[in-house]
C-alpha cells in the first residue's frame, strides 16, 4: 500500500456502526416499499433471503456460544467474591424488573382494550390446534434425553441445563478441571470471533430483515392490530426509557444517560437482529465498558441472555393474553391475572434468547386456559413487534449487572461516567493480542465493530 493511499484512508471520515445500521434500516424500508408497491417479486425474494441468511448466521453460533458462555461463566464464579450472594441478587433483580414489566403490560392492556372492536374478518383465521407446548412440555423439555439432539435442534434450554450442570461439576472438581475450563475458553473465544464477523454484517442484514417485512406485510397488517402493536411499543418504551433509568438513578445512584451511551450498541443490535443470544457478546462488552467487573459480567450477561426477557416474557404475553381474551369474548378475573403475572415472572427462560416469543405466549395462554389458536392471530405482525421486545430484553440484561455492581460498590465509576464507544476501539487494535493472551474473548471490550 502506498503512503498516499494510506493517508487518503486516514482522511476519510469513519461512519459509526450505529449510523451504518440506521442507513441499512432506511435503505431496507425504501426497498421494501418499492418491492411491495411495484410488485417487484425478485426484490422481495432478495430482501427475504438476505435477512434470513443473516438470522441463520446468528443462529448458527447459538449452540456453541450458549454452552461455552454459560459453562465458563459458572466456572468463573470461583474467582468472584461472594459468588452465591451475587448470583442471588442478580436473580432477584431479574424477578423484580420482570414483575414491574408485567405490571406495565397488564395496565396498558386494561386501559386500552386492544381486543375490543377488532373486526374478525380483518385478521387471519387461526389454525386449529395451533400450539407450541404447555407447562408440562416446557418442564420435561429442560432435561435432554440425547445430548446430540440438544445441540442439533437446537434446544437452548437443554443446552443451558447441560452447561450449568457441567460448570457446577467443574467447580466441585477444582484444579484438576482447569484444562477443561481453558479448552472451553478457547472455544468461546473462537465462536465469539466468528460471531463478531457476522455482527459486522448487521447493516446489510438490517436492510434485508426490515425490507422483507415491509415488502411482505406493508403497513396494512398493522391496521386491525394497531392498538395491540402500539401497546407493545409503548409498554417497552416505558420500561426501556422510564423504569430502567429510574432504577439506575434511584437504586444504583448512577447517571442513566451514561448507561445508554455505553449500552446503546447492544440495544441497537438487539433491535435489528431480534436475538438476545446473538447480541450477547456486544452486551457483555458494553457492560464491562460501563465498569462492571469482568468476572461478574461473564456470569450475569450470559445468564441474563437466556433468562432475562422483560419484553418477550413480561410485556408481550400480558398484553397478548388480554387481547386474545377480549377477541374471543372471555372474561379474565383476579385468578387469571395472578397466573399471568406468575408465568411471566418465572417463565422467562421459555423464550431462551432466540427470535420470537411464541413459546412464552403459548405458555401464558395455556396457563390461563385461553384458546391457543389465538397465537396465530398475532403471527403476522410478530416480527415487527419482536424488534422492540428484544431491544428491551437486551437493555434489561445490561441494567441488572450495573445495578448489582453499583449496590455492591464494585462498579468502576470512572469507566461508567466515561463510557468508551465500541466503535472507538479501532485505535487500540494494534495491541489487541496482548490483551487476549490471558483474558477470554468475552471480557475484551476493545473488539472493533465498525467496518
Amino acid at each position: 500500500m502506498s503512503e498516499t493511499t494510506a493517508v487518503r484512508r486516514k482522511s476519510l471520515p469513519k461512519v459509526p456502526f450505529w449510523a451504518q445500521t440506521f442507513i441499512g434500516l432506511g435503505l431496507g424500508i425504501v426497498l421494501g416499499f418499492i418491492a411491495k408497491n411495484g410488485n417487484v417479486e425478485w426484490l422481495t425474494t432478495t430482501l427475504t433471503e438476505v435477512g434470513s441468511m443473516f438470522v441463520r448466521l446468528l443462529k448458527l453460533a447459538v449452540p456453541p456460544l450458549v454452552f461455552t458462555a454459560i459453562l465458563v461463566s459458572v466456572a468463573n464464579l470461583r474467582n468472584v467474591n461472594n459468588a452465591a450472594g451475587l448470583a442471588l441478587r442478580t436473580l432477584g433483580w431479574f424477578l423484580i424488573t420482570s414483575l414491574i414489566a408485567v405490571g406495565v403490560g397488564l395496565t396498558l392492556g386494561l386501559l386500552t382494550d386492544p381486543g375490543q372492536g377488532v373486526d374478525k374478518a380483518d385478521l387471519p383465521k387461526p389454525e386449529k390446534g395451533t400450539t407450541n407446548g404447555d407447562w408440562l412440555d416446557f418442564l420435561t423439555g429442560i432435561v435432554p434425553t440425547n445430548i446430540v439432539d440438544a445441540f442439533a435442534k437446537p434446544n437452548v434450554l437443554q443446552i443451558v441445563f447441560l452447561a450449568v450442570v457441567l460448570g457446577a461439576a467443574i467447580l466441585s472438581v477444582g484444579k484438576k478441571a482447569e484444562p477443561l475450563i481453558n479448552g472451553a475458553e478457547i472455544v468461546l473465544e473462537v465462536v465469539q470471533k466468528a460471531l463478531w464477523w457476522v455482527i459486522r454484517l448487521t447493516p446489510i442484514g438490517t436492510a434485508g430483515l426490515i425490507g422483507s417485512k415491509v415488502a411482505t406485510y406493508g403497513w396494512d397488517s398493522l391496521k386491525p392490530l394497531s392498538t395491540f402493536a402500539i401497546d407493545i411499543y409503548v409498554g417497552c418504551a416505558i420500561i426501556l426509557f422510564g423504569v430502567y433509568p429510574l432504577l439506575l438513578a434511584t437504586v444504583g445512584r448512577v447517571n442513566p444517560v451514561k448507561f445508554f451511551q455505553g449500552a446503546w450498541p447492544a440495544i441497537q443490535l438487539g433491535f435489528v437482529s431480534r436475538s438476545s443470544v446473538g447480541t450477547m457478546p456486544v452486551t457483555q462488552r458494553s457492560v464491562i465498558g460501563l465498569g462492571v467487573p469482568k468476572d461478574y459480567a461473564s456470569f450475569a450477561v450470559p445468564f441474563g441472555a437466556t433468562t432475562k426477557m422483560d419484553g418477550c416474557a413480561a410485556i408481550y404475553p400480558s398484553i397478548a393474553a388480554i387481547f386474545v381474551a377480549q377477541y374471543y369474548g372471555i372474561d379474565l378475573g383476579p385468578k387469571e391475572y395472578f397466573l399471568i403475572v406468575l408465568v411471566s415472572v418465572i417463565g422467562s427462560a421459555a423464550t431462551a434468547g432466540l427470535t420470537g416469543a411464541i413459546v412464552m405466549l403459548t405458555l401464558t395462554l395455556d396457563t390461563v386456559n385461553l384458546p391457543l389458536a389465538g397465537v396465530a392471530l398475532l403471527l403476522a405482525i410478530d416480527p415487527i413487534l419482536d424488534m422492540i421486545r428484544t431491544a428491551t430484553n437486551v437493555a434489561g440484561q445490561a441494567v441488572v449487572p450495573v445495578l448489582v455492581s453499583a449496590r455492591e460498590k464494585t462498579l468502576d465509576l470512572e469507566k461508567y461516567n466515561n463510557p468508551k464507544s465500541i466503535d472507538a476501539a479501532d485505535d487500540d487494535a494494534s495491541d489487541a493480542d496482548d490483551t487476549t493472551k490471558n483474558v477470554p474473548a468475552q471480557t475484551d471490550r476493545r473488539e472493533p465493530v465498525s467496518v
